[in-house]
C-alpha cells in the first residue's frame, strides 16, 4: 500500500501547518534575498556572526516574554529591566574592583557580577508580579509603570556616567568565540533548549498554557493560577537581566539608555515567532526565528545603506503584519459579531 507524501495527513502536510516552518520559510527567503544583492558582504562569516551575536541579546530577552504573553500578559518593564541589571552588574564590579576585594581577572569577580545581575531582574520581576497577582493591577499598567521605575533607577545609579566593564572574562561572554560560533549564541542555545523543555515537559509548562488558553477554567480545574503567574513574571525579567548583561559584556561599558526601546523588540520576536497575544500560543524556537528575521532585516537595511531612522519602522510594520496575520489565521479579523 502506498501512501500519498503530499495527502492530507502526509509528513510533508504536517510539516507545513507547523507555524516555526511559516516563520523559518520567512528568514530563508530574506537570507536568500540579501545574499542575491549583498553576496560578499552579507555571507561573509564576520557579517553572519556578526547578526547572530547582535540577535541573541534580543531573544534571551525575549525567553521570558514569551511565558508571559502565553499566559496571555504582556511585560513592558523587560527594555528597563535588560538596562537595570546590566548597570548594576558592572557596579558591582566597579566596587569589588576598586575596593581590592577581588582581581579584575578572578572568574569569582566575574560569577559574582553576574549573579548580582540575575538576582536584580528577578527581584524586579518579583515586584511586577506582587502588583499583577495581589493588587490585580493590569499587566500593561503594572510593567509599564516598572518599565520607568527601571529606567529611572539606572540614570539614577550612573549619573548618566558609562560604567566600564573591566573583567575580561566577564566580557568573553559578550565578545568571545568558541571555534567560529560567539559565546553568547552558545548560552542562547543553552537557554532555549532548557525554556523549551520547561514549556513543554513539565506540569508548570503545562499550567502556563492552560492559563492563557482559558484562565478561568484553569483556576477552577486547581490550577493555582496566581502563583504560576508569579513565576512567569519573575522569569520574564530574569532572562532580560541576562540578556542585558550579555550585551554590557559585548559592548564594553554598561549605560543607563542600555535596552531602551527594547521591550518592543522582545514583543516583536515573540510575535513574529508565531505566538497569539490571546494567549495559549507560543514556542521558545519561533522566538529564535522571529529575533533572527528581525536581526537579518536590520542587518540588511545598513548593508543597504538604508537610514537608521527607517529600522525601528521597518521592525514595527513587521510587527503589525505578524498581528494582523494571526488574526486572520483565528477568524478574528472580518467575523460579524
Amino acid at each position: 500500500m502506498q501512501t500519498d507524501p503530499f495527502g492530507k495527513n502526509s509528513l510533508i502536510q504536517r510539516i507545513f501547518h507547523i507555524q516555526e516552518f511559516g516563520v523559518f520559510l520567512i528568514l530563508l527567503a530574506l537570507c536568500v534575498l540579501l545574499a542575491i544583492f549583498r553576496t560578499d558582504s552579507f555571507l561573509s562569516v564576520e557579517n553572519l556572526s556578526y547578526v547572530a551575536r547582535a540577535f541573541s541579546f534580543i531573544a534571551i530577552m525575549a525567553f521570558g516574554e514569551c511565558m508571559v504573553i502565553i499566559t496571555a500578559g504582556i511585560d513592558l518593564s523587560i527594555g528597563s529591566v535588560f538596562g537595570l541589571s546590566a548597570v548594576c552588574a558592572a557596579l558591582t564590579m566597579k566596587f569589588l574592583t576598586q575596593t581590592g576585594f577581588l582581581a579584575t581577572d578572578s572568574v569569582l569577580l566575574a560569577l559574582l557580577c553576574f549573579l548580582a545581575g540575575m538576582l536584580v531582574g528577578a527581584a524586579l520581576g518579583c515586584v511586577n508580579a506582587l502588583f499583577i497577582t495581589k493588587t490585580k493591577l493590569p499587566p500593561f499598567i503594572a510593567t509599564l509603570g516598572m518599565l520607568s521605575i527601571a529606567r529611572g533607577l539606572a540614570e539614577a545609579a550612573t549619573v548618566g556616567w558609562p560604567i566600564q566593564v573591566t573583567s575580561p572574562i566577564f566580557r568573553y561572554l559578550g565578545q568571545g568565540f568558541i571555534g567560529f560560533v560567539p559565546v553568547s549564541v552558545i548560552i542562547m542555545i543553552l537557554l532555549a533548549i532548557a525554556t523549551t523543555f520547561f514549556l513543554r515537559k513539565t506540569i508548570v509548562g503545562r499550567y502556563i498554557f492552560a492559563i492563557g488558553s482559558n484562565e478561568e477554567a484553569a483556576r477552577l480545574s486547581g490550577i493555582n493560577v496566581d502563583r504560576v503567574k508569579f513565576l512567569v513574571y519573575s522569569l520574564s525579567s530574569l532572562f532580560a537581566g541576562i540578556g542585558g548583561m550579555l550585551l554590557v559584556a559585548r559592548l564594553g561599558v554598561a549605560q543607563s539608555s542600555a535596552g531602551f526601546g527594547y521591550e518592543l523588540d522582545g514583543i516583536a520576536a515573540v510575535v513574529i515567532g508565531g505566538a497569539s497575544l490571546m494567549g495559549g500560543e507560543g514556542s521558545i524556537l519561533g522566538v529564535v526565528l522571529g529575533a533572527a528575521i528581525m536581526g537579518v532585516i536590520r542587518n540588511g537595511l545598513v548593508l543597504l545603506n538604508v537610514s537608521a531612522y527607517w529600522q525601528k519602522a521597518a521592525i514595527g510594520t513587521v510587527l503589525i503584519l505578524a498581528i494582523v496575520l494571526d488574526q486572520l489565521r483565528k477568524g478574528h479579523i472580518g467575523k460579524g459579531k
